[in-house]
């Protein structure tokens, strides 16, 4: 049930804030995840498999451990935005946003009127209509309700500019990996014009009252971005199991 949406209030206050995306439609290891420290939870619906019925147990087991359930959806479309949120997540991460106007329609799939055109009904978000009215919950969703458009094509970084303009976009986050793919060197994220990209990314939107982030899998890379304004990262369950495993096997077999 969507409160208070404390990732969003720390972004406000001018912090910093770590997320781990998660794809797997299990609500107890979601929980022993969120137990370790995490701002945030991404579950996937993109790269992972998740549909909005698997978000209700995730949310819940996120939502015990004060951390905020996300849904990265598979489209932007609304009614699958639509359908992401009445399930319980608390923002949503919406990929391959190419211009001003997806951005847009993102943010209005979002957000309920006056500002958007997002569907009403008792939901697991609004705890079905048994804690507050719906006038009340529509007004509250469209404030805590964040909203984290992608920057992960050639398309999308000309357009970043028009994107800091639009009203209701909390967080402009660059996807690396895609990135590369789209400016022709897949999976290189140091290739000189891919870091030109990302770096004309961050100088536009810092200049802004948008977050911004990126995808961090070391601390590291972390660091290097904290320096460059960013204050919203995340990474990958995945990778945190293939590190664990593979550097207890190397340490065991000698």
């Amino acid at each position: 049930m969507l409160t208070e949406n404390v990732t969003k209030r720390k972004l406000a206050d001018g912090e910093a804030v770590y997320g781990c995306f998660f794809r797997y439609a299990t609500p107890t290891l979601a929980e022993n995840v969120a137990m370790q420290g995490w701002d945030f939870l991404v579950y996937d619906g993109e790269h992972g498999s998740l549909q909005p019925r698997d978000i209700e147990g995730l949310a819940r087991a996120a939502e015990l451990h004060d951390v905020t359930p996300l849904a990265r959806v598979p489209t932007n479309e609304s009614s699958t935005i639509l359908r992401y949120l009445d399930a319980g997540a608390h923002g949503l991460h919406v990929p391959w946003v190419n211009s001003a106007a997806e951005a847009e329609q993102a943010v209005v799939s979002a957000k309920y009127g006056p500002r958007g055109l997002r569907g009403l009904a008792g939901s697991r978000q609004g705890g079905w209509g048994n804690t507050e009215s719906l006038a009340d919950f529509t007004a509250r969703a469209n404030e805590e309700t964040l909203v984290v458009i992608h920057i992960e094509t050639s398309a999308a970084v000309a357009a970043v500019g028009d994107y800091t303009e639009i009203d209701g976009v909390d967080v402009l986050f660059i996807g690396p990996t895609d990135l590369s793919h789209s400016l022709g060197h897949p999976g290189n994220i140091g290739h000189p014009e891919v870091g030109a990209a990302m770096d004309y990314v961050a100088e536009v939107v810092t200049r802004s009252d948008k977050a911004l982030g990126i995808y961090a899998a070391s601390p590291t890379f972390v660091a290097a971005w904290l320096d460059k304004g960013a204050r919203y990262f995340t990474a990958g369950l995945d990778g945190f199991v293939k590190q664990g495993m593979q550097n207890y096997l190397t340490a065991v077999r000698g």
